[in-house]
């Protein structure tokens, strides 16, 4: 078999490991705070094709496959058909103001649901990228960088703000206690 071709066996297989192992991570949380079928279904569309294949071209194992994808590209297809397909992502959740607001982009409150299952898969993120050097404040300090800059519902923004910095000043027991509470009652 040529270099070329173990080289890309190699990529298909450590990408789908790592997406594998961050479904599991997801699922896991997903499944403490009472998110079963979140849990199970978080993520499919990485398995398919489209996300794929970018996967395994841009495949390192220390950061997104998309953000390689994106300086080569200056986008990415992975993350444009990954983020319309997965309510858990903030940017599902962006729209168009009404005309008297200005026609701007905006974002939209997420459902309590979906934002819990992207604290979930945030924390899961930092635990696959970030391997030993994780700690409860990494989701945190990832959020922190670009939160200015993001479109999100205020309230939105605010409230995963809260989770994140009690994940990093209480862990993960406690947030997840009051994570399973907010489900419970929502906003």
């Amino acid at each position: 078999m040529s270099n070329f071709r173990q080289n890309k066996r190699n990529k298909a297989w450590g990408h789908f490991q790592t997406i594998t192992r961050h479904k599991l991570l997801v699922m896991e949380g997903c499944f403490k705070v009472g998110l079963y079928k979140q849990g199970l279904l978080h993520d499919l569309s990485k398995y398919s094709w489209e996300e794929f294949k970018t996967g395994v071209q841009y495949y390192q194992g220390s950061r997104s496959p998309n953000a390689a994808e994106k300086e080569v590209k200056g986008y990415s297809a992975a993350w444009l058909h990954h983020k319309g397909r997965n309510k858990h992502h903030f940017e599902y959740w962006i729209d168009v103001s009404r005309p008297e607001e200005g026609w701007k982009l905006v974002g939209v409150r997420m459902p309590v649901r979906y934002l819990v299952e992207m604290v979930m898969d945030r924390i899961a993120a930092s635990k696959i990228y970030q391997g030993k050097a994780y700690t409860d404040a990494s989701p945190y300090i990832y959020f922190c960088r670009n939160k200015d800059n993001l479109v999100m519902h205020p309230e939105t923004k605010a409230m995963l703000d809260r989770i994140l910095r009690m994940l990093r000043e209480k862990g993960e027991r406690h947030t997840f206690a009051y994570l399973r509470r907010l489900l419970k009652t929502g906003y």
